[in-house]
């Protein structure tokens, strides 16, 4: 399993770091959309091809390689938007951000009581790397819709954690998780709208410009 997986999760890791440090909206968008089609396959690796490893699969891959990737990539292209520009810490900063807190996953994840057949594997480590790396998104990017491929990125790194899980949940535990994350992309969608309606800007700064 490790033979398959590692690799898979390090490729997971490296796109961490390629959002992190890129400024162009539609290759950070084609590029979290591979994350996911990359994670979908995580459940077939891990427990086999099961019925309940393919209706993963297949959702997550639908979800996070298609359907939420279009909605992203038509947003930008209505709002006439390419680049994150002016971000609140700069892309070479939130990088270096992002390798530390990735080291920090990986020692972290060391001192965890984890089962026997995880100590020698990167699920883990890479699942709190990817969670802080969307979180790092989120308190770092001005653009709306970056903060929408945070909010999938950080998702990401939750769903690493259910597939090891995955046995133990029931299905619905875990449709309900993708269907969270389909109902945040959408309200993210309304208030980008709604931003660039009022203000011809998807900036989220514009927001203290509000008042009652």
């Amino acid at each position: 399993m490790m033979e398959i997986t590692n690799p898979l999760l390090l490729t997971v890791i490296l796109i961490n770091f390629f959002t992190l440090g890129s400024a162009r909206l539609g290759a950070c968008i084609r590029i979290v959309a591979l994350q996911g089609a990359l994670l979908a396959l995580l459940p077939l690796a891990v427990h086999g091809f099961s019925l309940h490893s393919l209706v993963l699969f297949s959702g997550a891959l639908l979800f996070k390689g298609v359907f939420i990737p279009l909605l992203l990539l038509r947003a930008i292209r209505e709002v006439r938007i390419r680049r994150e520009v002016e971000p609140v810490i700069g892309f070479v900063p939130t990088l270096i951000l992002g390798v530390l807190m990735t080291a920090g996953a990986f020692l972290f994840a060391d001192f965890l009581p984890l089962a026997v057949e995880h100590l020698d594997s990167l699920f883990v480590p890479t699942a709190l790397a990817t969670m802080f790396s969307g979180f790092l998104l989120l308190i770092t990017r001005r653009k709306a819709i970056t903060q929408v491929l945070g909010y999938l990125m950080l998702e990401n790194g939750i769903f690493i954690f259910g597939v090891l899980l995955s046995e133990a949940l029931p299905l619905m535990v875990e449709g309900g998780v993708l269907l969270d994350l389909l109902v945040g992309v959408f309200v993210m969608g309304i208030v980008m709208n709604q931003i660039n309606r009022e203000f011809s800007s998807i900036n989220t700064e514009s927001l203290t410009a509000l008042k009652e």
